[in-house]
Protein backbone atom coordinates (compact mmCIF):
# COMPACT_ATOMS: atom_id res chain seq x y z
CA UNK A 1 0.00 0.00 0.00
CA UNK A 2 1.33 3.38 -0.62
CA UNK A 3 2.02 5.55 2.03
CA UNK A 4 0.38 9.06 2.75
CA UNK A 5 3.79 11.11 2.78
CA UNK A 6 4.00 9.25 -1.19
CA UNK A 7 0.58 10.81 -1.98
CA UNK A 8 1.90 14.30 -0.08
CA UNK A 9 4.21 14.72 -2.95
CA UNK A 10 1.68 15.40 -5.04
CA UNK A 11 0.23 18.61 -3.61
CA UNK A 12 1.17 21.93 -4.43
CA UNK A 13 1.78 24.71 -1.52
CA UNK A 14 0.69 28.21 -1.61
CA UNK A 15 1.75 30.86 1.67
CA UNK A 16 -1.46 33.10 2.73
CA UNK A 17 -0.55 35.19 5.69
CA UNK A 18 -3.26 35.84 8.13
CA UNK A 19 -3.54 38.90 10.72
CA UNK A 20 -3.78 38.14 14.47
CA UNK A 21 -3.33 40.16 17.21
CA UNK A 22 0.21 40.35 17.11
CA UNK A 23 0.80 40.95 13.85
CA UNK A 24 1.41 38.48 10.96
CA UNK A 25 1.64 34.76 10.63
CA UNK A 26 2.53 32.70 8.02
CA UNK A 27 0.73 30.03 7.08
CA UNK A 28 1.22 27.26 4.33
CA UNK A 29 -2.26 26.29 2.84
CA UNK A 30 -2.61 23.24 0.96
CA UNK A 31 -3.62 23.72 -2.39
CA UNK A 32 -4.60 20.90 -4.87
CA UNK A 33 -6.11 21.09 -7.89
CA UNK A 34 -10.11 19.21 -11.85
CA UNK A 35 -12.18 20.69 -14.23
CA UNK A 36 -15.83 20.47 -13.88
CA UNK A 37 -19.15 22.52 -12.17
CA UNK A 38 -19.37 23.81 -9.27
CA UNK A 39 -22.49 21.32 -8.89
CA UNK A 40 -22.50 18.40 -6.40
CA UNK A 41 -22.01 20.66 -3.29
CA UNK A 42 -22.92 20.62 0.39
CA UNK A 43 -22.24 23.70 2.45
CA UNK A 44 -22.67 26.07 4.95
CA UNK A 45 -23.04 29.72 5.58
CA UNK A 46 -23.57 31.32 9.42
CA UNK A 47 -22.70 34.24 11.44
CA UNK A 48 -21.61 34.56 15.27
CA UNK A 49 -23.85 37.23 16.91
CA UNK A 50 -21.65 37.49 20.16
CA UNK A 51 -18.23 38.32 17.75
CA UNK A 52 -19.89 39.75 14.47
CA UNK A 53 -17.58 37.37 12.58
CA UNK A 54 -19.33 35.62 9.80
CA UNK A 55 -17.95 32.40 8.23
CA UNK A 56 -18.46 30.11 5.49
CA UNK A 57 -17.78 26.43 4.55
CA UNK A 58 -18.25 23.65 2.29
CA UNK A 59 -16.95 20.51 0.04
CA UNK A 60 -17.60 19.49 -3.55
CA UNK A 61 -16.62 16.37 -5.81
CA UNK A 62 -14.68 18.58 -8.57
CA UNK A 63 -10.79 18.94 -8.12
CA UNK A 64 -9.33 22.04 -8.68
CA UNK A 65 -8.81 23.61 -12.40
CA UNK A 66 -7.84 27.42 -14.16
CA UNK A 67 -11.93 28.69 -13.45
CA UNK A 68 -12.00 26.47 -9.94
CA UNK A 69 -8.37 27.43 -8.25
CA UNK A 70 -9.08 25.97 -5.07
CA UNK A 71 -11.75 23.30 -5.78
CA UNK A 72 -15.38 23.94 -3.79
CA UNK A 73 -14.13 27.40 -2.56
CA UNK A 74 -15.27 29.42 -5.93
CA UNK A 75 -18.65 29.48 -4.54
CA UNK A 76 -17.99 31.54 -1.37
CA UNK A 77 -18.26 34.99 -1.13
CA UNK A 78 -17.76 36.52 1.84
CA UNK A 79 -18.07 39.98 3.16
CA UNK A 80 -16.57 40.80 6.44
CA UNK A 81 -18.71 42.98 8.45
CA UNK A 82 -21.68 42.28 6.35
CA UNK A 83 -22.80 38.41 5.35
CA UNK A 84 -21.64 35.75 2.88
CA UNK A 85 -23.26 34.34 -0.18
CA UNK A 86 -23.05 30.50 -1.32
CA UNK A 87 -23.69 30.56 -5.37
CA UNK A 88 -23.68 26.93 -5.44
CA UNK A 89 -25.62 24.14 -8.51
CA UNK A 90 -25.16 25.15 -11.58
CA UNK A 91 -22.64 27.87 -10.31
CA UNK A 92 -22.30 30.87 -12.69
CA UNK A 93 -20.11 34.01 -12.00
CA UNK A 94 -22.54 36.12 -13.28
CA UNK A 95 -25.29 35.60 -10.40
CA UNK A 96 -22.55 35.40 -7.76
CA UNK A 97 -21.48 39.19 -8.80
CA UNK A 98 -25.21 39.76 -8.77
CA UNK A 99 -25.39 38.66 -5.44
CA UNK A 100 -22.71 40.63 -4.33
CA UNK A 101 -24.03 43.71 -5.61
CA UNK A 102 -27.31 43.08 -3.99
CA UNK A 103 -25.78 42.51 -0.62
CA UNK A 104 -23.52 45.67 -0.82
CA UNK A 105 -26.88 47.70 -1.90
CA UNK A 106 -28.25 46.38 1.47
CA UNK A 107 -30.74 44.04 0.54
CA UNK A 108 -31.50 40.87 2.96
CA UNK A 109 -31.07 37.33 1.96
CA UNK A 110 -33.79 36.74 1.06
CA UNK A 111 -34.35 39.64 -1.14
CA UNK A 112 -31.47 38.79 -2.76
CA UNK A 113 -32.48 35.37 -3.79
CA UNK A 114 -36.04 36.58 -5.09
CA UNK A 115 -33.51 39.20 -7.15
CA UNK A 116 -31.87 36.04 -8.04
CA UNK A 117 -34.59 34.25 -9.22
CA UNK A 118 -35.66 36.64 -11.05
CA UNK A 119 -33.08 38.04 -13.22
CA UNK A 120 -31.18 34.64 -13.89
CA UNK A 121 -28.00 35.44 -15.94
CA UNK A 122 -29.08 32.47 -18.01
CA UNK A 123 -32.90 32.63 -17.28
CA UNK A 124 -32.86 29.32 -15.57
CA UNK A 125 -32.81 29.04 -11.61
CA UNK A 126 -34.50 26.25 -10.98
CA UNK A 127 -30.75 24.79 -11.61
CA UNK A 128 -28.82 27.41 -9.27
CA UNK A 129 -28.94 26.84 -5.03
CA UNK A 130 -28.04 29.90 -3.13
CA UNK A 131 -27.30 29.83 0.93
CA UNK A 132 -26.77 33.24 2.30
CA UNK A 133 -26.42 35.24 5.71
CA UNK A 134 -25.84 38.47 6.79
CA UNK A 135 -25.52 40.65 10.05
CA UNK A 136 -26.59 44.28 9.91
CA UNK A 137 -27.39 46.25 13.01
CA UNK A 138 -26.83 43.19 15.00
CA UNK A 139 -29.73 40.96 13.51
CA UNK A 140 -28.55 38.20 11.76
CA UNK A 141 -30.83 37.34 9.05
CA UNK A 142 -30.39 34.03 6.90
CA UNK A 143 -32.09 32.49 3.58
CA UNK A 144 -31.62 29.59 1.40
CA UNK A 145 -32.77 28.16 -2.11
CA UNK A 146 -32.98 24.94 -4.08
CA UNK A 147 -34.49 25.19 -7.87
CA UNK A 148 -36.37 22.24 -8.76
CA UNK A 149 -34.03 21.46 -10.91
CA UNK A 150 -31.15 20.72 -9.48
CA UNK A 151 -29.79 17.10 -9.20
CA UNK A 152 -30.96 15.24 -6.42
CA UNK A 153 -30.60 14.60 -3.27
CA UNK A 154 -31.00 18.62 -3.27
CA UNK A 155 -32.25 19.97 -0.13
CA UNK A 156 -31.75 23.15 2.21
CA UNK A 157 -32.43 24.58 6.00
CA UNK A 158 -31.64 27.65 7.52
CA UNK A 159 -31.67 29.35 11.09
CA UNK A 160 -32.03 32.63 11.86
CA UNK A 161 -28.03 33.08 11.44
CA UNK A 162 -26.74 30.03 9.27
CA UNK A 163 -28.13 28.37 6.39
CA UNK A 164 -26.93 24.79 5.36
CA UNK A 165 -27.52 23.49 1.58
CA UNK A 166 -26.58 20.79 -0.72
CA UNK A 167 -27.22 18.71 -3.77
CA UNK A 168 -26.25 15.37 -5.45
CA UNK A 169 -26.31 14.24 -1.86
CA UNK A 170 -26.56 10.40 -0.56
CA UNK A 171 -29.70 12.21 1.28
CA UNK A 172 -31.06 14.17 3.73
CA UNK A 173 -28.94 12.47 6.19
CA UNK A 174 -26.18 14.92 5.10
CA UNK A 175 -28.00 18.04 5.89
CA UNK A 176 -29.33 17.15 9.21
CA UNK A 177 -25.71 16.06 10.52
CA UNK A 178 -24.35 19.47 9.42
CA UNK A 179 -27.10 21.30 11.51
CA UNK A 180 -26.85 19.05 14.12
CA UNK A 181 -22.91 19.45 14.41
CA UNK A 182 -23.38 22.83 13.75
CA UNK A 183 -26.05 23.49 16.92
CA UNK A 184 -24.38 21.52 19.41
CA UNK A 185 -20.74 21.73 18.88
CA UNK A 186 -19.00 24.29 21.74
CA UNK A 187 -16.43 26.81 20.57
CA UNK A 188 -15.34 29.26 17.94
CA UNK A 189 -17.18 29.88 14.87
CA UNK A 190 -14.61 28.29 13.31
CA UNK A 191 -15.03 25.23 15.49
CA UNK A 192 -18.24 25.01 14.70
CA UNK A 193 -18.56 25.48 10.77
CA UNK A 194 -15.32 23.02 10.71
CA UNK A 195 -17.44 20.33 12.94
CA UNK A 196 -20.65 20.78 10.57
CA UNK A 197 -18.19 19.94 7.51
CA UNK A 198 -17.00 16.65 9.61
CA UNK A 199 -21.08 15.90 9.79
CA UNK A 200 -21.10 15.01 6.27
CA UNK A 201 -17.85 13.20 5.92
CA UNK A 202 -19.06 9.82 4.95
CA UNK A 203 -18.20 7.98 1.61
CA UNK A 204 -20.35 9.17 -0.90
CA UNK A 205 -22.14 12.75 0.96
CA UNK A 206 -20.98 13.94 -2.46
CA UNK A 207 -22.38 10.98 -4.49
CA UNK A 208 -20.27 11.28 -7.34
CA UNK A 209 -17.17 10.64 -4.75
CA UNK A 210 -18.56 7.51 -3.55
CA UNK A 211 -16.15 5.44 -6.22
CA UNK A 212 -13.70 7.82 -4.75
CA UNK A 213 -14.27 6.35 -1.34
CA UNK A 214 -14.34 10.22 -0.18
CA UNK A 215 -16.73 12.71 0.98
CA UNK A 216 -15.95 14.70 -1.70
CA UNK A 217 -12.28 16.12 -3.47
CA UNK A 218 -12.17 19.45 -2.02
CA UNK A 219 -13.13 21.32 1.08
CA UNK A 220 -12.63 25.08 2.53
CA UNK A 221 -13.32 27.38 5.74
CA UNK A 222 -13.16 31.01 5.87
CA UNK A 223 -13.99 33.43 8.82
CA UNK A 224 -13.96 36.95 8.69
CA UNK A 225 -14.05 39.54 11.36
CA UNK A 226 -15.63 42.63 11.09
CA UNK A 227 -12.10 44.46 10.79
CA UNK A 228 -11.19 41.88 7.56
CA UNK A 229 -10.43 43.24 4.29
CA UNK A 230 -12.28 40.47 1.68
CA UNK A 231 -8.63 39.74 0.38
CA UNK A 232 -7.11 38.83 3.92
CA UNK A 233 -9.81 36.77 6.21
CA UNK A 234 -8.95 36.02 9.40
CA UNK A 235 -9.44 32.21 8.16
CA UNK A 236 -9.07 31.39 4.73
CA UNK A 237 -8.01 27.55 4.02
CA UNK A 238 -8.64 25.45 1.28
CA UNK A 239 -7.57 21.66 0.35
CA UNK A 240 -8.84 20.47 -3.43
CA UNK A 241 -7.50 17.51 -5.18
CA UNK A 242 -5.25 18.61 -8.69
CA UNK A 243 -6.77 18.12 -12.01
CA UNK A 244 -6.59 14.80 -13.42
CA UNK A 245 -6.71 13.24 -10.32
CA UNK A 246 -8.13 9.82 -10.41
CA UNK A 247 -8.06 6.78 -8.22
CA UNK A 248 -9.04 6.37 -4.63
CA UNK A 249 -8.85 9.44 -2.56
CA UNK A 250 -6.02 8.69 0.30
CA UNK A 251 -7.31 11.21 2.85
CA UNK A 252 -10.95 12.47 2.52
CA UNK A 253 -10.92 16.52 1.85
CA UNK A 254 -12.76 17.27 5.16
CA UNK A 255 -9.67 15.45 6.97
CA UNK A 256 -7.02 17.34 5.24
CA UNK A 257 -8.72 20.52 6.36
CA UNK A 258 -8.94 19.61 9.93
CA UNK A 259 -5.68 19.34 9.98
CA UNK A 260 -5.05 22.96 8.51
CA UNK A 261 -7.48 24.41 10.90
CA UNK A 262 -6.37 22.61 13.77
CA UNK A 263 -2.31 24.11 12.57
CA UNK A 264 -3.87 27.51 12.08
CA UNK A 265 -5.44 27.05 15.87
CA UNK A 266 -1.76 26.36 17.56
CA UNK A 267 -0.41 29.33 14.77
CA UNK A 268 -2.57 32.06 15.98
CA UNK A 269 -3.22 30.70 19.57
CA UNK A 270 -6.97 30.33 19.15
CA UNK A 271 -8.52 29.09 22.63
CA UNK A 272 -9.93 25.89 21.65
CA UNK A 273 -12.93 26.48 24.13
CA UNK A 274 -14.31 29.63 21.97
CA UNK A 275 -13.56 32.51 23.85
CA UNK A 276 -10.29 34.09 22.88
CA UNK A 277 -10.96 37.40 25.23
CA UNK A 278 -9.19 37.06 28.00
CA UNK A 279 -11.95 35.85 30.10
CA UNK A 280 -12.22 34.82 34.07
CA UNK A 281 -15.74 34.10 33.93
CA UNK A 282 -15.47 30.01 35.29
CA UNK A 283 -18.88 28.08 34.18
CA UNK A 284 -19.95 25.06 36.80
CA UNK A 285 -22.44 22.67 38.01
CA UNK A 286 -24.06 22.95 40.62
CA UNK A 287 -25.45 20.18 43.18
CA UNK A 288 -28.81 20.32 41.06
CA UNK A 289 -26.68 20.09 38.07
CA UNK A 290 -27.94 23.55 36.64
CA UNK A 291 -25.10 25.81 35.01
CA UNK A 292 -23.39 28.86 37.22
CA UNK A 293 -21.33 31.37 36.14
CA UNK A 294 -18.33 32.37 38.54
CA UNK A 295 -17.40 36.18 38.31
CA UNK A 296 -15.36 35.83 41.66
CA UNK A 297 -12.23 37.53 39.56
CA UNK A 298 -14.26 40.80 39.05
CA UNK A 299 -13.29 43.11 42.35
CA UNK A 300 -16.58 45.02 41.76
CA UNK A 301 -19.25 43.38 40.64
CA UNK A 302 -22.09 45.90 41.36
CA UNK A 303 -20.80 47.85 37.98
CA UNK A 304 -21.70 44.60 36.10
CA UNK A 305 -24.17 43.19 33.80
CA UNK A 306 -25.11 39.41 32.70
CA UNK A 307 -27.05 39.14 29.26
CA UNK A 308 -27.26 35.72 27.65
CA UNK A 309 -28.75 34.65 24.37
CA UNK A 310 -30.43 31.32 22.91
CA UNK A 311 -28.77 29.86 20.11
CA UNK A 312 -31.15 32.26 17.29
CA UNK A 313 -29.48 35.31 19.14
CA UNK A 314 -32.58 35.98 21.31
CA UNK A 315 -31.72 37.37 24.62
CA UNK A 316 -32.98 35.55 27.54
CA UNK A 317 -31.62 36.95 30.69
CA UNK A 318 -30.89 40.54 31.13
CA UNK A 319 -29.73 41.10 34.79
CA UNK A 320 -27.18 42.82 36.80
CA UNK A 321 -24.24 40.17 38.69
CA UNK A 322 -25.61 40.67 42.44
CA UNK A 323 -23.34 37.96 43.43
CA UNK A 324 -20.28 36.13 43.28
CA UNK A 325 -22.11 32.97 41.87
CA UNK A 326 -24.87 32.88 39.62
CA UNK A 327 -27.29 30.16 38.91
CA UNK A 328 -29.11 31.48 35.20
CA UNK A 329 -32.13 29.39 35.65
CA UNK A 330 -33.77 27.77 37.96
CA UNK A 331 -34.98 24.21 38.72
CA UNK A 332 -38.31 25.08 38.08
CA UNK A 333 -37.45 26.18 34.52
CA UNK A 334 -34.85 24.38 33.09
CA UNK A 335 -33.36 24.90 29.90
CA UNK A 336 -31.77 23.14 27.47
CA UNK A 337 -29.22 23.65 24.87
CA UNK A 338 -26.45 26.23 23.52
CA UNK A 339 -26.07 29.42 25.11
CA UNK A 340 -23.95 32.67 24.62
CA UNK A 341 -23.42 35.56 27.53
CA UNK A 342 -21.92 38.80 27.47
CA UNK A 343 -20.67 40.87 30.87
CA UNK A 344 -20.72 44.60 30.50
CA UNK A 345 -19.05 46.87 32.64
CA UNK A 346 -21.13 50.14 33.97
CA UNK A 347 -19.57 51.92 30.63
CA UNK A 348 -21.84 49.15 28.26
CA UNK A 349 -18.53 47.73 27.14
CA UNK A 350 -17.93 44.27 27.10
CA UNK A 351 -15.63 42.71 29.32
CA UNK A 352 -16.24 38.35 29.08
CA UNK A 353 -18.28 36.39 26.59
CA UNK A 354 -18.26 32.89 26.28
CA UNK A 355 -20.52 29.78 25.45
CA UNK A 356 -22.09 26.90 27.83
CA UNK A 357 -24.19 24.35 27.43
CA UNK A 358 -27.05 24.20 30.11
CA UNK A 359 -28.48 20.53 30.27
Amino acid sequence: METLSHYLKVFQFSAKSFLINSGAALLCVIILISHGKAQDTFSIVAVDTLTGEIGSAGASCVTSSTTYPHGAAILSDLIPGIGAIHTQAAWNSVNQTNAHARMIAGDSPQEIIDWLVANDAQGNPTTRQYGIVDFRNNLPRAAAYTGINCLSYKNDTAGIFYSIQGNILLGQSIIDSMQDRFLTTQGTLGDRLMAALQGAKVIGADTRCAPRNSSSLSAFLRVARKTNSPDSLYIDLWMAYPQGFSGLAPVDPVDSLQTLYDQWKTITSVIAGGDGSGNCVRITKGNDGNTALDFSCFPDLQKLKLVIFDFTGRIVLNMPVTSPVIHPFSTSQPRHGLYFYQVLNQDKRMVARGKFFSL
